[in-house]
């Protein structure tokens, strides 16, 4: 017999169960980087994000989890559905709270339903899912948002019943056998290939030195550069600091083996750099921060040398982020993410459905134009 529970802290269940669930490629549902979040108070009452996270088991055994927060507001997601909530107030129907699946403030696409490699996929995903619509019934939420699905989890949601899938936008970066950047570039057009040189080129005579440094290698003042570096970002965007100053220590202290960060150096003092996340065959792109104004460093420090690495590493893909049309240049092709949504209002529930059905078509007219601006070969 399955049995789902919740728990209000991943401190609640041993790292080891919980990694258990976690597969080869997202460092972001691992239990040190999540639990990270709930530690530095990033997460939590007063935050937009409390946890409430699904929990199934057969007797002692963990067999499967959902990373699940609730929520009253919108922010943070980058999936967002304002639009819905201002529909639902006009037509006075409460949309606040929510629940939403996701590493909050983390636009990855990557895993929801984290099972057991041994157990029974389906019965446990089941569960999940049930014990999830449970709780926002329970806590009187007006639905449930899972988002950055891979499309197995999609097709997963839609197979439960009450779903609704959403179809929204990012650029990836895919490994296609590439040696080396210079073989990755002969595979553009020639404009677009003397672009990349010269943005590159651009750096080195401007007297910056740039460095790819894995996280257990970065220095104390290296740690303290990406947090001034993501703050100084922060305030430049006017947006908001998600992340809390522990969160930084917390991550060298315990998740550092998955942080890989570009850092940018001139006369010897950090002046940019990009915070990085990887592990097996891909790698996310997070944070970036300069203190200067320095041509063409910000794509030195988010892509190219990224890219690079990944080529070097072996690793397939390369995820930079929520939106940017300006990553197409560098390489970075459209590419589909997932999300599944459960409306409790019919009325409510069948609006979105419309409206994620008319996003969809637009969606596949604005790829199919992005395309046309490829930097790559035709054919």
């Amino acid at each position: 017999m399955l049995s789902v529970r919740r728990i209000a802290r991943l401190s609640e269940i041993s790292a080891a169960d919980w990694d258990a669930l976690v597969g080869d490629d997202d460092p972001f549902v691992e239990h040190a980087f999540l639990a990270g979040l709930e530690a530095s108070g990033s997460v939590g009452r007063g935050t937009g994000w409390v946890p409430m996270h699904l929990v199934v088991s057969d007797g002692a055994r963990v067999l499967g989890a959902l990373p699940l927060y609730e929520k009253d507001d919108s922010w943070g997601e980058f999936i967002f559905d304002f639009q819905w909530a201002r529909a639902a107030q006009a037509a006075k129907i409460r949309y606040y709270p929510k629940l939403v699946s996701m590493v909050p403030f983390t636009p990855a696409t990557g895993r929801r339903f984290l099972v057991h490699p041994d157990a029974d996929r389906g019965p446990i995903v089941r569960a999940l899912l049930d014990g999830a619509i449970d709780a926002a019934r329970e806590r009187r939420a007006s639905s449930l948002h899972l988002l950055y699905l891979d499309a197995r989890e999609r097709d997963e949601a839609l197979a439960h019943g009450g779903f609704t899938p959403r179809l929204s936008l990012q650029f990836h970066w895919q490994n296609q056998g590439y040696r080396d950047f210079e073989h990755y570039l002969d595979a553009f057009r020639a404009p677009s290939r003397k672009q990349v040189r010269k943005e590159r080129r651009l750096v080195v005579e401007g007297g910056v030195e740039v460095r790819v440094v894995a996280g257990p290698a970065l220095s104390d003042d290296e740690w303290r550069a990406l947090e001034v570096f993501y703050r100084l970002n922060v305030a430049r965007h006017g947006s908001f600091a998600y992340l809390r100053p522990p969160f930084f220590e917390h991550l060298r202290r315990h998740h550092a083996h998955r942080v890989l960060a570009v850092i940018a150096r001139r006369d010897g003092a950090p002046i940019a750099g990009s915070l990085n996340f990887e592990k097996g065959a891909s790698l996310y792109g997070r944070y970036w921060g300069s203190t200067v104004e320095q041509e063409m460093l910000h794509f030195e420090c988010c892509y190219y040398r990224l890219i690079e690495h990944a080529i070097a590493r072996g690793q397939t893909r390369f995820e930079a982020g929520a939106q940017g049309h300006h990553k197409l240049k560098r390489g970075l092709l459209p590419a589909d993410v997932h999300s599944a949504h459960w409306i409790a209002e019919p009325r409510l529930a069948m609006a979105v459905e419309q409206f994620c059905v008319e996003e969809a078509a637009y969606m596949r007219r604005e790829i199919d134009e992005v395309m046309g601006e490829s930097p790559f070969k035709r054919g």
